[in-house]
């Protein structure tokens, strides 16, 4: 016979019982003259069949832990996606407020008569209807100069707005003078 070496000490082949210590675990298991090894955790290993059973008791197996693991996992995901499309409307709101800018001060600079009511029409009709915005417009030497500032709406453009004003600033060179 030849000996071999186990965790718990040299065993010879044949007939031998598991000590004290590994008595009801899964740390290790002798069948039919060969050490046997398996980690069955809170389980108990079955000599005649050869296998780790699950514990008795309230966990026996993994039903309903997907339902649990993505309830909890839903308010990050939501609250993620709320950050991100407002991140959105923010970036938007920034796009219009310089399109608006742009097209008041192009309107004001060619406009015949009072720049002032072209600037301010011509700046508002790029917004839509659910952003808030102001617009001021006037001359500053030879440059005529825009203001554009939009408010912040809240996840639905038209709901609510943030306390956030978005500004759009544009200037160009007149291109019309008036007459002295």
């Amino acid at each position: 016979m030849t000996a071999r070496t186990a965790p718990t000490g040299p065993v010879t082949a044949g007939p031998v019982t598991a000590g004290p210590s590994m008595r009801g675990s899964c740390a290790g298991r002798f069948r039919a003259g060969r050490f046997r090894t398996g980690l069955c955790g809170a389980g108990r290993f079955r000599a005649g069949r050869g296998r780790c059973e699950p514990p008795r008791g309230l966990a026996r197996d993994d039903r309903g832990q997907a339902v649990i693991e993505f309830t909890g996992m839903v308010p990050i995901i939501l609250v993620t996606l709320a950050v991100l499309w407002q991140s959105a409307l923010v970036g938007y709101t920034l796009v219009l407020a310089g399109n608006a800018a742009d097209q008041a001060v192009r309107a004001g600079t060619v406009a015949e008569g009072s720049p002032q009511a072209a600037c301010e029409r011509a700046g508002g009709e790029h917004i839509p209807g659910a952003w808030s915005y102001d617009i001021d417009c006037g001359r500053q030497g030879d440059v005529f100069a825009a203001r554009a500032d939009l408010r912040v709406p809240l996840l639905f453009p038209g709901a609510f707005n943030l306390p956030v004003t978005v500004p759009g600033r544009a200037a160009a060179a007149t291109e019309r003078r008036d007459r002295p």
